[in-house]
């Protein structure tokens, strides 16, 4: 059985996790913290990590993608390979063009930290240049490559709100507004799925939260 390592509070961690609860995929969970990695799971340290019969899988759009070709039933990937290739196309411009460039916010916004101004400033307008081009990528029709469900579903959901707090809270208004993203995670909210990531997110950010304010 595969074996999901990481901790519910990661939003690259629920990536993976919507996908096999999408999928129908068996699989258990090991509680694994940053800094306490294995590193034949995950050489940089990082989490998620996927445990498989093979061996070991780090970075998120790769586990997704082996689970997909793996497990093929109730497919996450369209069969006509341009349409697959806008699904990745979208998943990479989430993760890179989106939510590693609001990371840069998440100490102030998230964990009591302060980001500088100059950061602030720099962060901000490409940021809004980023999403702008998002925009014109994006489809929420109702899923954000079509009207299909996809791998690129399972990444936007988990990124999109993070997003928005973020901005938010740093800026003052949610920079992902002008899109329906409202809409969009209200219909996440009612698939299964979500709600148990959902509830096992709640769990897993205090145990998160707990652990950072005990850290000297």
């Amino acid at each position: 059985m595969l074996k999901l390592c990481g901790f519910g509070a990661s939003n690259y961690h629920n990536k993976v996790k919507l996908a096999l609860l999408e999928k129908g995929v068996a699989f258990e969970e090991e509680l694994v913290w940053v800094g306490e990695t294995d590193p034949l799971g995950s050489p940089l340290g990082k989490v998620p990590y996927l445990k498989t019969e093979h061996g070991n899988l780090c970075e998120s759009t790769v586990m997704v993608e082996y689970i997909e070709q793996a497990y093929p039933a109730h497919p996450l990937m369209p069969q006509d390979p341009f349409a697959a290739a806008k699904v990745r196309e979208l998943m990479t411009f989430l993760d890179l063009h989106l939510e590693l460039l609001a990371r840069n916010l998440y100490p102030e916004a998230f964990f009591g930290g302060k980001v500088n101004d100059a950061t602030k400033e720099k962060i901000g307008a490409q940021l809004e240049k980023n999403v702008a081009a998002f925009a014109t990528l994006v489809q929420f029709k109702p899923f954000i490559a079509g009207a299909e469900l996809t791998l690129a579903d399972c990444t936007a959901a988990v990124h999109l709100p993070v997003i928005t707090a973020a901005t938010k809270t740093i800026y003052g208004r949610d920079f992902l507004a002008d899109l329906p993203v409202k809409t969009y995670m209200k219909m996440w909210s009612e698939r299964p799925s979500m709600q148990r990531v959902h509830a096992d997110r709640k769990t897993s950010n205090e145990l998160f939260m707990a652990r950072m304010t005990s850290k000297p």
